[in-house]
Parts: structure tokens; sequence; C-alpha cells
């Protein structure tokens, strides 16, 4: 499955992934500066057994965003947590390649991301969570007409302090 937009598409994430540059985002302190990652050395071989547990797991959808000129994988997007019950799954992206950064991929990734999970999964609500600090995931959220629902007091600790934790949504009107 590969969902194209215009200058970007997402096809699921492949163990190839993992032999590339996937798992040193991960590892890079400016692309992890507001997330749960980068605290520990990530390695090939766990980027490797992530894919493996997502690829057919029924709870998540992990994609990889792939620029379209040159096809190359520059970041990961997903819908994961998904409860068939709740019909509902939570956002997450990852843009790694920071030579893209700036160029409204992660907003054009995003509306894929939620087309698919309402029109193709029929989930009734997406949402997501970010540290306060992480301003550019707020406006990402907003842009993809989420709204803020509420705020996880000092749920996030990272670099010696504890963060607020800003909960978005959005339902399927």
């Amino acid at each position: 499955m590969k969902l194209a937009g215009e200058h970007l598409y997402l096809r699921p994430l492949h163990v190839n992934d993992a032999e590339r540059n996937y798992p040193s985002w991960l590892n890079d302190y400016e692309v992890c500066r507001y997330n749960s990652h980068g605290d520990t050395l990530y390695t090939k071989e766990m980027a490797l057994s992530y894919i493996q547990n997502v690829q057919n797991n029924p709870t998540c959808k992990v994609f990889a965003i792939c620029d379209k000129a040159s096809d190359k994988h520059i970041g990961n997007i997903a819908l994961q947590a998904i409860s068939t019950k709740n019909q509902s799954a939570e956002f997450a992206i990852l843009l790694g390649d920071k030579a893209f950064w700036g160029k409204g991929l992660s907003k054009e990734a995003g509306k894929l991301l939620l087309k698919y999970g309402f029109e193709i999964l029929k989930l009734h609500r997406i949402y997501c969570g970010t540290s306060e600090a992480n301003t550019p995931m707020q406006r990402l959220a907003l842009s993809l007409g989420m709204k803020l629902e509420g705020r996880r007091k000092e749920a996030l600790f990272k670099d010696g302090t504890f963060y607020d934790i800003l909960e978005y949504g959005i339902v399927f009107a």
C-alpha cells in the first residue's frame, strides 16, 4: 500500500529501512529534542526488531515518509494504539532527515495519514500528545484540525526537566 501526496508518499516501513539512516535519527539530539527517544543509543538491531514487531500488528500502522523526487526515506509516521472498540488511534510522526525540515512535509504526511485513518480504517477519533516545549508539533496538530483537549502535568522527563504533555485530538465529522 502506498499513499501518495504532492511531494511525498507513505509506504509501510520495511526491514531494509533499518539498514539505512532511520536508526541514526533516533540518536540525533535535535531530531529527538522533544520526544522520549534519544536517551539511549538506538541500534540497527533495535530498529529491525521494532519494524518486525509492527509489520503485522493490528494495533499500529507505521509508514515510511518518502520524498517523491528522490524516493528517499525521510521520516516515519504512524497510527498507534489503534482501538477497534473505541475507533481511535494515536498519531505519531518523526521527520528524521533535517534537510527536509521547514518544507511543509509533516503537514502533507499528516493529512495523508488522517485521511487513511478516517476513510480506510474507519476511525472516529485520532489524537496525539506532545511536550509543551514542542511548538512545531503543536502547530502541526492545529494545522491538521486537531483541537487542544488537555494537559498532563509534568508527564515527560527530558534533559533533567519535567514537561507537561499537551493533548490534541480530532473527531471524524
